[in-house]
């Protein structure tokens, strides 16, 4: 994402020192090998900002499947204590009782996880998301702003 910014900056650089034509309004002559260049490096440089926003996404399917195998190892600690606890006749209503309890607390667990899990997912792929076509947008202003510096630049030859 910084590399984006900068070649970016970079643009804008050129275009503010860019020296303007007499005559035609604000327009400008640029050095567009520069710019192209400049705009190749931005093209080479987004794929590696997909590739960061998937891994994101594939971090999100490991931090479910974390917090399943941790919900799923307290259940099962918690069906393994209750069947000791059912074994001993004097304490069946209470090993009964405080088993459904840490069921359903577990069960209760582990929906927040996966709930925290995915809204911290999702935040972090609206975050990259905007980002993304923020960066989108200013690749287009800046493509915009170089045509009309050609056209510029062509209608004065």
């Amino acid at each position: 994402m910084k590399r984006v910014e900068e070649l970016i900056n970079e643009l804008q650089g050129i275009m503010e020192e860019a020296k303007a034509v007499p005559l035609t309004g604000g327009k400008a002559l640029i050095d567009t090998e520069t710019v192209m260049d400049i705009l190749d490096e931005i093209r080479d440089s987004l794929p590696s900002e997909v590739r960061q926003a998937k891994n994101i996404v594939a971090d999100r399917g490991q931090i479910i499947a974390e917090a399943k195998k941790e919900a799923e190892a307290i259940v099962r600690e918690a069906e393994q204590r209750r069947e000791k606890l059912i074994e001993k006749e004097s304490v069946v209503i209470d090993a009964k009782n405080r088993a459904t309890e840490i069921e359903n607390a577990t069960k209760a667990k582990l929906f927040e996880m996966k709930k925290a899990a995915t809204d911290f997912v999702e935040d972090i792929m609206k975050k990259a998301d905007e980002a993304l076509a923020e960066q989108l947008t200013e690749l287009r202003k800046t493509r915009q702003n170089i045509k009309m510096a050609n056209k510029v630049g062509n209608n004065n030859d």
